[in-house]
């Protein structure tokens, strides 16, 4: 069985949030666990860049070369994926074709693209207000409407939990 998480956010994360996004990204890419993203500048690129080398993860872009990243998972929603997403965007009938599909590709980094359904266990995310806005507002809301836990790094509460867990994850691999 696979396990996958989100994790996404601002392009405006800040460095010290990125770095942990990197780290535990890391530590959860050896636990099994298989990384969503989107390939954005910021958090999506902390994230990328913690999954260990050899090991597994989806990068859902809006086109092909999308922020140069290489990854395959380009442009190929389908239909279902599309009415998802719309259903989750406050003003989708005011959207450009292009922001429709960075829309939808946040609906891909929490449900996967194939069915049946390979939901995330949970999203990390950091928002600049913590709330559900931005780009990552609609993969959070994504979440939220299919019982997704989310955890916003920006929420000291939220981020108390995952650094409890991650420092709980990091003593346990180097006590055996």
């Amino acid at each position: 069985m696979c396990l996958f998480y989100t994790g996404i956010g601002s392009r405006k994360t800040p460095e010290e949030v990125r770095s942990f996004m990197t780290r535990l990204s890391g530590s959860l890419s050896r636990r099994g666990f298989i990384l969503r993203s989107g390939g954005a500048d910021g958090a999506d690129t902390a994230f990328e860049d913690g999954v260990v080398t050899g090991f597994r993860k989806e990068i859902y872009l809006p086109w092909k070369g999308f922020n140069g990243n290489q990854s395959e998972l380009y442009d190929c929603y389908p239909g279902w994926m599309t009415e998802e997403a719309s259903k989750h965007h406050p003003a989708w009938d005011n959207l450009k074709p292009s922001v429709r599909r960075l829309m939808t590709r946040n609906v891909a980094q929490v449900l996967g693209r194939s069915m049946p359904l390979k939901k995330s266990s949970f999203v990390i995310c950091w928002t600049t207000d913590g709330k559900d806005s931005g780009g990552t507002g609609q993969a959070i809301r994504v979440a939220r409407s299919y019982n997704v836990p989310v955890y916003n790094l920006r929420n000291d509460d939220e981020k108390a939990v995952v650094m409890s867990c991650f420092e709980k994850a990091e003593v346990k691999s180097v006590t055996g």
